[in-house]
């Protein structure tokens, strides 16, 4: 998991972009963690794992919103479910409720962000570990993440 957390900061550094870095508490819950950031939740991008027939793949929403299942199986073109703790941990590296969005440095095929994400200017995400996060703008977010930006949430 702390291999995660140093890749992470390897790319951002890579492409010059700037970041912060936090260290807290160890944090389960989008609530816990824009509490503990004391940031608003809807800044928050929660990191979810699905299992495809043949693939994983990566899940974005504000962390204010759901996932709407009907409306994700339409954008992927067929049905998936919510990976169990242990395929999060074989694909990404990291336990529910540390997993990172950025998908180029997991074994996750696709990647999907709900267009929400850019409402805000700064998103905040966990970074491979429950007691760190990352905060920077949302555009840099998108470049570095490239993820198709879709309607699924609600």
């Amino acid at each position: 998991m702390k291999e995660q957390f140093e890749g992470i900061k390897r790319l951002l550094d890579e492409r010059g972009l700037r970041y912060e870095v936090s260290e807290h508490e160890p944090v389960y819950t989008s609530q816990d963690a824009a509490r503990i950031r004391g940031e608003d939740i809807r800044t928050g991008v929660k990191a979810l794992i699905f299992k495809t027939k043949d693939s994983f793949i990566l899940c974005l929403v504000p962390g204010d919103r759901k996932i709407d299942m009907k409306k994700m199986k339409a954008v992927i073109k067929g049905d998936a479910h919510l990976a169990n703790p242990q395929e999060v941990l074989e694909c990404t590296g990291c336990e529910v409720g540390s997993v990172h969005p950025i998908g180029a440095i997991m074994d996750v095929g696709r990647t999907y962000a709900d267009k929400r994400i850019l409402d805000n200017e700064y998103v905040n995400f966990n970074a491979g570990l429950h007691t760190a996060s990352i905060r920077m703008k949302s555009k840099d977010f998108m470049d570095i993440v490239k993820p198709e930006i879709v309607d699924y949430s609600r």
